[in-house]
């Protein structure tokens, strides 16, 4: 991890301290509809709905009613509807009133499935989404339910033409439930249920037995593997199958409700004579369903439509309270282990870690020459990332197997949509999302070589992470076994947390941001509370000297005199953290705190006792410059990495030797946290790294080494 000097990207410095990831095409051409996001963000149920029933499935302005209809039905049952359609090549999870009638009037709109997403975004047009584009982008958004009228399937003969619907393979590979009134009998029904059991489908009928529907008819003479008797039940089944992380969807089936059920048999009787009319005809292929629906349609005298149009209501309405009973119970797991985030519906390790800090939208502008000449055009790219030194640990924790409770604050706008879509994984129910506040912003320009040219912050946000917002949390913090602030809080509210450590014995890490934010804590007795601090030289200078503590005036070059002047600094601090830990960039981390064996002990005290204070040097690892990436994240990739190390016991070379190696990881990444980070790929027990540098233990005596 050591840089040459002229790159001067330090692996653990903060010369960026607010992290940056470049933002990928997917967020480039993704969209979240304000209130989808906020009741993601609650855990409050949300079901996704497609579009092709707007564009394709009936004219204007019977589909603009319907539509609007259908998602009345969803909010009616305590669900947020969250319409999914392409406008001008951009995917959009909620439409707004005017969206929908752009949609309903859209006159050359496309028929969108997964096939053709990359052509319509890059034409920059607009399409109604079928079962299979709709899937992809819900889950994108952590969507778990999405309601439609019927699933496409095997066509009949479709053994020897091949033509499947691409539904069936996206049920087998995208882990979202999908309610519908099972599949229209003009397809071979018996081979779409065999195809999705090679699929890996769970398929269950909505309903007392397992008669599997035939949309219009209750009765297709083939039966579902399993039943669900209510919402409860088929709640269950969705959570089974997504906390076991298989890949694949649910398919619930629901018949068509008793009393259309007769005029779906008619309707049944028409299908089965406009089948017969078609193969008269030689009607093949891909026009094979618009003749059936069309002729049905006039066999019917219109009636089908009247039919299809309660199934939808139908499966809206059973679909809704799936959804809402599905909340409900992950809401009910959430408050039994308080740090699982429900929305994501994921099993992690339990983990009793707080953090509490900012979140950035950043914009890098990034030059393509070795320096950055002012008051002029200079070449570079620029792209959109996410950032803050509390999102990045926790960030970080979470891909390490913990499940921290993130509290932060947003505004309530566009860049707020992109962080909670990005930090899905993350369990974000602690971040308020603040109605007239921007979401921090921060810009950045830096030279090639990833030296700093200058920056611009929009920060005020971070004012509103206050002591009365954090204390709606304080039954979580004092039960807590870390808790990491970050510097960008206000200093009232860290007094507030420290104050909560010293009733509670509450062990707390204090990760300061910038030189002028490290003194904070220190500017009254709140920093005796602190067990832990990760500064920087600059940072741990400053910390003294809010205290009253002689500094030098010129930092040390040499690393001799680097580790003399850190540990002298570091002494006085120790009089009440238990540990220290000293980022020296290039140098390294020094880590500074109780002696146990030829050690420091980073596991967390139970109680302030006379010890031993010794000090260890960690060299880095080195880097190839010509490896690096990204240098922004390493810092809070170190620190995150070797706080889930603490926290799950491991000794403190694994702890330091994951912290390095998660470094690493963020230095040949584009983001600031590796998104291939994980415990298998930091573990050093699993890991044969050759020549790990060798530490150096000092003793600590009033300030010198010894």
């Amino acid at each position: 991890m050591k840089m040459l000097k002229r790159v001067s990207t330090l692996i653990l410095s903060r010369g960026i301290k607010s992290s940056h990831s470049t933002l990928s095409n997917k967020e480039l051409f993704f969209r979240v509809h304000p209130s989808v996001s906020q009741a993601l963000g609650e855990n409050k149920p949300v079901v996704a709905l497609e579009s092709t029933i707007i564009t394709h499935g009936m004219p204007y302005p019977h589909n603009l009613s319907t539509a609007k209809e259908v998602e009345a039905i969803v909010q009616s049952e305590g669900a947020t509807p969250a319409t999914v359609g392409v406008i001008q090549g951009k995917i959009h999870v909620g439409l707004s009133p005017d969206e929908l009638e752009h949609l309903a009037q859209c006159r050359n709109a496309l028929k969108v499935s997964r096939r053709d997403l990359p052509y319509i975004i890059s034409k920059g047009l607009s399409g109604g989404t079928t079962v299979s584009a709709t899937m992809i982008a819900a889950h994108r958004a952590g969507i778990p339910v999405f309601v439609t009228g019927g699933i496409g399937g095997v066509h009949r003969d479709g053994h020897n033409s091949l033509d499947i619907s691409t539904d069936l393979t996206e049920l087998g590979r995208t882990p979202i439930a999908v309610v519908s009134a099972g599949v229209k009998s003009i397809l071979d029904i018996g081979r779409t249920l065999e195809f999705l059991e090679t699929q890996g489908v769970c398929v269950a009928t909505y309903g007392m037995t397992k008669t599997f529907p035939a949309f219009f008819s209750p009765l297709s003479g083939f039966s579902s593997p399993y039943h669900v008797c209510n919402p409860s039940e088929a709640a269950d089944l969705i959570a089974s199958s997504l906390s076991l992380g298989l890949q694949n969807g649910v398919l619930i089936a629901v018949p068509i409700p008793d009393e259309h059920a007769a005029a779906g048999q008619h309707i049944e009787e028409a299908i089965q004579a406009a089948v017969t009319e078609a193969s008269s005809k030689c009607v093949t292929g891909k026009d094979v369903t618009p003749f059936i629906l069309q002729k049905v349609n006039e066999l019917t005298q219109g009636k089908s439509l009247q039919a299809n149009m309660a199934l939808i209501r139908n499966n809206a309405k059973v679909g809704s309270q799936i959804a809402c009973a599905l909340s409900k119970k992950t809401a009910q797991s959430s408050s039994k282990n308080p740090n699982q985030h429900c929305r994501n519906l994921s099993t992690k390790t339990k983990s009793d870690i707080v953090v509490i800090g900012g979140i950035n939208v950043d914009f890098i502008a990034k030059g393509k020459t070795k320096k950055i000449h002012f008051g002029q055009t200079n070449p570079g790219s620029v792209c959109q990332s996410f950032g803050g030194v509390g999102r990045n640990i926790a960030d970080s924790l979470s891909r390490l197997g913990q499940a921290p409770l993130f509290i932060s604050a947003t505004g309530s706008d566009a860049n707020s949509d992109a962080v909670f879509n990005y930090c899905k994984h993350m369990n974000t129910s602690g971040v308020a999302r603040l109605k007239g506040h921007n979401t921090a912003t921060y810009c950045v320009v830096i030279s090639e070589s990833g030296e700093l040219s200058f920056g611009l912050g929009d920060m005020d946000i971070h004012r509103q992470i206050t002591e009365d917002y954090v204390s709606q949390f304080e039954k979580q913090l004092s039960s807590a076994a870390l808790v990491c602030l970050d510097g960008n809080i206000p200093v009232s509210t860290i007094n507030y947390v420290c104050s909560l450590a010293k009733k509670h014995n509450i062990n707390v890490w204090y990760e300061p941001t910038d030189v002028e934010r490290a003194s904070k804590p220190f500017l009254s007795d709140a920093w005796k509370s602190l067990s832990y601090s990760s500064p920087n030289m600059a940072e741990l200078c400053n910390m003294n000297k809010t205290l009253g503590i002689a500094t030098p005036n010129v930092l040390p070059t040499s690393l001799d005199e680097i580790l003399h002047v850190a540990v002298s600094l570091s002494r006085p601090l120790l009089e009440h953290l238990h540990c220290l830990v000293v980022t020296l960039g290039s140098n390294g981390v020094l880590l500074c705190g109780e002696k146990n064996a030829d050690s420091v002990n980073l596991q967390p005290r139970k109680q302030k006792r006379k010890r031993q204070l010794c000090a260890v040097h960690y060299p880095a690892l080195m880097v190839p410059p010509e490896e690096t990436v990204n240098v922004s994240g390493a810092g809070d990739s170190f620190a995150g990495a070797l706080i889930a190390g603490v926290i799950q016991g491991k000794d403190t070379e694994n702890c330091v030797r994951m912290g390095l190696l998660a470094a690493k990881m963020s230095l040949a990444s584009q983001h600031p946290i590796s998104p291939m980070l994980s415990m298998d790929s930091i573990d050093p027990t699993k890991l044969k790294q050759k020549n790990w540098p060798t530490p150096s233990f000092f003793w600590i005596d009033k300030g010198v080494l010894v």
